[in-house]
């Protein structure tokens, strides 16, 4: 547990989902005091019904004629088919984000991440208010080193040639990014 001043607790109410408790006490002068304490650990990005967009990163993995597909295992898009990839943590780069969800949810060791095109993710909850919201990077990574293996929020990798991955259900957002990008990534030697 952590106290803060009651001043910084206010500003930042609307930011994270708080547990407050208020103490009163009574001075010499009769004023009444109120702390606020918190456990450090809620101090979360909120994925749905953000304020602000929420930044994101998708690894383009090729081999040969061939890209490593990724079953999420976790909503939004939970059972769907996308890239490896996740969210920007703060004080990391995008291109070391990209590098790290990799590793996390595939095993494999990237490097020279190139970007390939940024897409939207906006979904909307019953009543109409933004239910999601995420910018995604992506970027086409080299491999290093590694297997694929399935870990973190990844149900299941594929390494799925070109003229097979619309037959997956793809998130809405991949699709997107895949019908807009397929020729160039077949040609990939453009991103060298």
């Amino acid at each position: 547990m952590t106290l803060i001043n009651t001043n910084v607790a206010e500003s930042h109410m609307h930011h994270f989902s708080w547990n407050t408790w208020f103490l009163s006490h009574v001075n010499s002068r009769n004023f009444k005091i109120r702390v606020a304490i918190y456990p450090a650990e809620v101090c979360v990005l909120k994925r749905q019904y953000p304020k602000k967009p929420v930044v994101g990163v998708g690894a383009i993995i090729l081999n040969e004629n061939k890209i490593l597909l990724e079953k999420r295992k976790n909503a939004p898009g939970k059972g769907q088919w996308s890239v490896p990839g996740g969210l920007v943590e703060l004080g990391e780069n995008i291109e070391q984000a990209v590098i790290r969800e990799v590793k996390e949810e595939t095993g494999l060791d990237v490097y020279e991440p190139r970007l390939v095109d940024v897409v939207d993710h906006i979904s909307l909850g019953e009543r109409g208010a933004v239910k999601y919201h995420f910018v995604i990077v992506d970027y086409l990574v080299t491999v290093k080193c590694g297997k694929p293996k399935a870990a973190s929020d990844a149900d299941a990798l594929k390494w799925v040639p070109f003229n097979e991955v619309e037959e997956y259900d793809l998130t809405e957002s991949f699709r997107r990014f895949f019908q807009g990008n397929r020729q160039r990534l077949e040609n990939h030697g453009l991103y060298l």
